[in-house]
């Protein structure tokens, strides 16, 4: 059997997103910055710039706006094959407004609908999915419809019984369904992870963890049944365990710039060190990583293994 033509593989959804920076109001624009953004999207765009050969499945309306959408990934060396391109859909979109205390960012969605929501298990190439060293999920495209619940179960599934390893990144987002709901329909699918990615506030919303952040990422390795679990603290970091031994990695020090996409980034971080053999370091790539995404504008973290290496040695750990 020979090498899988992937190392990557992911479904989700490419969404553009509009903002004003801070300072500005979005009732009052003039012009909006237009990025492409996604949770899986951005996962995908950052390891293939760190060099992994990476793919993404997904549909796209077959307009200007897909095309949009789309670009940055191709630029970025994501395969992008797996595009179901639809004549008449729509793109889902969000609204953005950067804000300075005392106000918090505000986002707006506009989704609904959109082609990607309409996506069913019968659309996707399955082959070529799961010819893949790993293949990420997150419950942001399991949220999005019943038919994206069912590809996002069918994936973790057929990953399992095809001996395909799955990260899932638990990604909860309250604008789409409500903690029951979400817990309820991914408790399944996370039981197939090898490499669980969730947020202290969701093991606590969704899965009832309790006590220190190590009593949590305990419990989310309980629960899941997952060998790897990697728990993000914010400010505080990320804590990761192998069954074995557990680690912490603290977030590195950054100036702000545009906070959307930071945890995408840290996953991507991690999932370039687990390919390449060390979950470890990986944890402190994904810092890295999650603080090159904050210090940048746009959702996708453009930068190079070289330059990840680099920063990973000069930025003091624990």
């Amino acid at each position: 059997m020979g090498h899988p033509q992937f190392e990557f593989t992911t479904i989700g959804e490419i969404l553009l997103r509009y903002s004003v920076p801070a300072g500005q109001r979005l009732e009052a624009a003039a012009q909006l910055e237009v990025h492409a953004a996604g949770a899986e999207a951005n996962v995908a765009a950052a390891l293939a710039r760190l060099g992994w050969r990476c793919a993404l499945a997904t549909a796209l309306p077959a307009s200007a706006l897909g095309r949009l959408a789309a670009n940055p990934l191709r630029a970025a060396g994501v395969d992008l094959a797996g595009v179901h391109w639809r004549e008449g859909g729509r793109m889902g979109v969000y609204y953005v407004e950067f804000a300075e205390p005392p106000r918090a960012i505000q986002v707006i969605y506009d989704r609904a609908g959109s082609c990607a929501a309409q996506l069913t298990p019968a659309d996707l190439d399955w082959d070529r999915l799961l010819d893949t060293r790993l293949l990420h999920l997150t419950g942001i495209t399991a949220a999005l419809s019943p038919t994206c619940q069912e590809v996002v179960a069918q994936a973790a599934a057929r990953a399992r019984a095809a001996g395909v390893s799955v990260s899932f990144d638990v990604n909860y987002r309250g604008r789409l369904w409500t903690p029951e709901a979400a817990a309820a329909a991914l408790l399944p699918i996370m039981q197939s992870a090898d490499l669980l990615f969730c947020k202290a506030d969701d093991a606590v919303r969704l899965f009832g963890a309790a006590g220190t952040p190590a009593q949590m990422l305990e419990h989310m390795r309980q629960v899941a049944g997952a060998r790897q679990v990697v728990l993000t603290l914010g400010a505080e970091g990320v804590l990761g365990t192998d069954g074995a031994s557990v680690w912490h990695e603290p977030a590195v020090p950054t100036r702000i710039l545009d906070r959307l996409g930071a945890g995408d980034a840290l996953a991507a971080g991690v999932i370039h060190g687990w390919l390449g053999g060390d979950l470890r370091r990986g944890l402190r790539y994904g810092a890295v990583m999650a603080g090159l995404a904050l210090s940048q504008h746009g959702d996708q973290v453009v930068t190079t293994a070289a330059e990840l290496d680099a920063l990973a040695r000069a930025i003091p750990s624990e």
